[in-house]
């Protein structure tokens, strides 16, 4: 549950995040921190439920989510995160998927404290693309293994055969130099607001939706390979990724 809520004496329902568990209830995936950060900042009130993967497919229909897309056999596909708000209708709560969809409801349905500041939705949700479709993509050789090797040993199994083995030596020295080169280019981008802003979040002086998409890849990083990426990455651009890091440190409850 969320550490935030209301001291008024009519208390609202509870909303419901459906995230994924390493080796412990600690959320790690950055689609749903993505979420769990919106919730923080706006302070509604919510809990975690924890579903391992195994368990994702069967769950998500039965509550009739939304699926994420459809295979090439034409069988709905599951993904979290999962939104369930009980607020309007507490028999039948809204249930979301998708992160993007999530995002642009909780802005609507809760636009108090916006994510979305006046005038930058579009930008934001450009900005947003980017960061998951290309600047995350050379992570991916890294970051998805290391983090298969730190899921509960069921899920483990669910994916185990069609899973990219840990890059070690040269190879990981390479894909690390990629990481890099885009983290760089992001920095070169966020600079231009220099002198216009803090020199630290995307839209000058407050945190939004583009500063809590990236700091949850930097989450990502940070639980999943704190050794041979945060260490690193936390250093990268005159320690930037550090600050953005501690400056969106207040809303990252966990509960």
């Amino acid at each position: 549950m969320s550490a935030y809520h209301s001291s008024s004496s009519r208390v609202p329902p509870m909303l419901t995040l459906y995230d994924i568990p390493g080796q412990t209830p600690q959320p790690w995936a950055p689609n749903i921190w993505r979420i769990r950060f919106i919730l923080n900042f706006k302070r509604l009130r919510y809990r975690t439920v924890w579903i391992d993967f195994p368990e994702v497919e069967s769950t998500l229909a039965s509550m009739g989510a939304p699926p994420s897309g459809v295979g090439s056999s034409g069988k709905p596909i599951y993904t979290l995160p999962v939104l369930v708000d009980p607020t309007n209708n507490p028999r039948a709560p809204k249930v979301l998927s998708n992160p993007n969809v999530i995002a642009e409801y909780l802005e609507s349905a809760y636009p108090a404290r916006p994510v979305f500041p006046e005038g930058s939705r579009a930008m934001q949700t450009m900005f947003v693309h980017y960061i998951q479709d290309v600047f995350c993509k050379p992570l991916l050789p890294i970051m998805v293994p290391l983090s298969h090797q730190q899921l509960p040993e069921r899920s483990q199994a669910h994916f185990r055969g069609g899973m990219p083995t840990v890059l070690t030596g040269p190879q990981r020295d390479m894909a690390w130099k990629a990481v890099k080169d885009q983290f760089d280019f992001l920095a070169a981008i966020l600079d231009k607001n220099t002198g216009d802003g803090d020199g630290v979040v995307a839209m000058g002086y407050d945190v939004s939706y583009t500063d809590f998409a990236l700091c949850s890849v930097l989450i990502w990083i940070q639980r999943m390979a704190a050794q041979d990426g945060w260490a690193r990455v936390r250093t990268w651009n005159g320690g930037r990724w550090q600050r953005l890091w501690e400056r969106c440190r207040e809303y990252m409850d966990e509960m």
